[in-house]
């Protein structure tokens, strides 16, 4: 694996993190044969089809439910591969090498400061994509069976990245962050804890605010029956209407409810109380804010294009701070 056509730099990266190496192929290996092991199983119960020919996995097909459980928690781990990239870059691959001075002596063998780092970012950029196509490859297989089920939807989290472009973007970004955060901090564990949690944190805040990049769909309907959104929506925002077509806050009526003495309970009036207060307010329908499945990709695209100015931006950092330092 370590001498498949590289030189130089690379040849070095490579040989000195073979065992990393081993163990991401080890990974790939677990995790497809854990998922296709639970296909089989769960092929071993034969759907059943209701009366409109609707096909349904049998309630005591125990290797759909694990399955689903499996897909399920492997696309919210996914999230954790670009973390580990990060850490891996800060540490191991930059600030240990400056921390013991090792890098001294990769400098003394006609390889500039600029190449040397170069070919550690390239090499292990490479070695984590690689590792994601294939575990993305494995989760797929899982997906195809399960996907669209209870927690794991297009919108949700873990099948959003898992199913798109943008747990690429997230790699790039913590690979060139890492570099730059080695660089600066040059103390091993520190430079990896400061990399999770800057990598955390733009996984949280982009998890946070990605269903604000595009502006949501509005449907409405008459007060009373349950409004399902068309396009397998994402739900944002659900509330009440009144007959101006005002956005009405329901709260307003239950504090009303709370505040009359004698209520034990929405059985003892407090319903019809809380009718009789929409009525007195005009309230005729209701309304709900979505996303249809149609953003789905304009959102990765955003979201994509974001983390990836992060990942340049951090990259031209990280070689220019090396130049200030050994020019």
């Amino acid at each position: 694996m370590s001498d498949i056509a590289l030189k130089g730099a690379y040849w070095v990266t490579v040989r000195q993190y073979r065992r990393t190496l081993w163990l991401a192929a080890a990974a790939v290996v677990v995790s497809l044969a854990v998922i296709g092991g639970l296909r089989i199983w769960d092929a071993q119960t034969p759907d059943r089809y209701y009366e409109d020919g609707t096909r349904y996995f049998a309630d005591d097909n125990r290797g759909y439910e694990v399955l689903r459980l499996a897909v399920e928690y492997g696309g919210v781990y996914l999230l954790l591969l670009p973390l580990l990239a990060g850490v891996f870059v800060a540490g191991p691959l930059v600030a240990r090498e400056f921390e013991s001075g090792t890098y001294k002596l990769s400098l003394t063998q006609s390889v500039t400061p600029a190449a040397w780092l170069r070919a550690k970012l390239l090499s292990t950029t490479a070695a984590a994509v690689l590792t994601l196509i294939a575990l993305l490859g494995v989760y797929r297989i899982g997906w195809s069976r399960v996907g669209g089920s209870w927690n794991l939807t297009w919108a949700d989290r873990g099948p959003y990245e898992a199913t798109g472009i943008v747990l690429f973007a997230y790699l790039l970004a913590a690979v060139a962050v890492g570099a730059l955060v080695g660089q600066l901090i040059r103390r091993t564990l520190l430079a990896m804890s400061v990399t999770g949690l800057v990598m955390g944190v733009v996984v949280f805040v982009l998890g946070s605010f990605r269903w604000d990049f595009l502006p949501v769909k509005t449907i409405t309907g008459p007060a009373g029956p349950t409004l399902w959104t068309p396009e397998n929506g994402l739900v944002m925002d659900t509330g009440l209407l009144t007959s101006t077509g005002a956005r009405f806050d329901q709260n307003i009526c239950w504090d009303e409810v709370d505040r009359t003495p004698g209520l034990d309970g929405m059985e003892d009036g407090g319903m019809n109380l809380f009718d009789r207060c929409l009525t007195r307010h005009h309230v005729t329908g209701q309304y709900t804010d979505y996303h249809p499945g149609s953003h789905y990709w304009p959102t990765q695209l955003i979201e994509t294009g974001i983390l990836l100015a992060l990942a340049a931006l951090a990259a031209f950092a990280a070689f220019r701070v090396l130049r200030a330092r050994h020019p």
